[in-house]
């Protein structure tokens, strides 16, 4: 059995109390017996003033999280994932970037995300990830001796065929690290969560933002853990702090033995009519 631990938070602004946050929940996490401990989306930081984000972004190298990652890593001999934190990168733009920190202290695995939200809700937020963020090009799986994991971060979650990509790579694990807006999780998280894992028949561990954060963003919470084949077994509900589950990875192959889909693509041709 693989104990696992997702962080629920709720970031602030600033890299100070967000970093003591997390190192908290990581050594009670590890105290508790986890050897895989998560992190959300924009743990280090969660600033929602735009020019101010570009501003306190640092490239990997300066950026405070690693550093103490790796030291938590080696400390409780868990491995690590900082769920994504905004680095500088060539062309002036910022990467939302994932890192997996083995128990060694080492970056066993960094993933920058893909899809970028780019959207106007109904009730007015509109939010334009594209305009600071440069977007990834590069799908990530991680051989570790717990498991293979499947790289992503938060609005990946929309785009299933990343996912079957994943776990035809051989992913057993699905990390999606989010910070969900009230609407879209009300109306579409826990879904969306439960299809990725039946569609790939993959454990998937969703570590979220939750509450009100500085300038009055509000992100909806309910880091998740589930099962291969779709059940909720852990559900952090809408405080911060810790969930904890217990992995039997025997379930990915029996999983996928009941329902084989991943080995049965074929090929299609689309009719002109469905050109755009």
């Amino acid at each position: 059995m693989l104990r696992v631990a997702l962080i629920q938070q709720t970031a602030a602004r600033d890299f100070a109390p967000n970093l003591a946050f997390l190192e908290a929940q990581i050594k009670d996490a590890a105290a508790e017996g986890a050897r895989l401990i998560l992190a959300p989306e924009n743990c280090a930081m969660l600033e929602p003033d735009r020019d101010a984000h570009r501003a306190k972004a640092l490239t990997e190298e300066d950026h405070p999280l690693p550093p103490l990652f790796s030291q938590l890593a080696q400390e409780t001999g868990a491995f690590l994932l900082a769920g994504s934190l905004a680095v500088q990168v060539a062309g002036g733009k910022l990467a939302n970037r994932s890192l997996l920190f083995a128990p060694d202290g080492r970056i066993a695995a960094r993933y920058d995300k893909i899809h970028l939200f780019d959207v106007d809700l109904a009730n007015g937020e509109s939010y334009r990830e594209s305009a600071l963020i440069a977007p990834g090009d590069t799908a990530v799986t991680v051989e570790t001796p717990v498991a293979r994991l499947g790289l992503s971060v938060c609005y990946d979650l929309r785009f299933a065929g990343l996912f079957r990509a994943l776990a035809q790579a051989g992913a057993d694990i699905l990390t999606i690290p989010s910070a969900f807006t009230v609407p879209t999780g009300d109306a579409h998280w826990h879904i969306l969560l439960r299809a990725r894992a039946i569609e790939t028949g993959c454990f998937v561990l969703a570590p979220a933002q939750t509450g009100i954060h500085a300038e009055g963003r509000r992100t909806y919470g309910h880091s998740l853990i589930v099962n291969p084949w779709g059940e909720i077994i852990a559900d952090a509900g809408t405080e911060p702090g810790l969930v904890l589950a217990d992995l039997d990875l025997a379930e990915v192959a029996y999983a996928r033995q009941r329902i084989p889909a991943l080995t049965h693509d074929r090929p299609f041709t689309l009719p002109p009519s469905f050109s755009r």
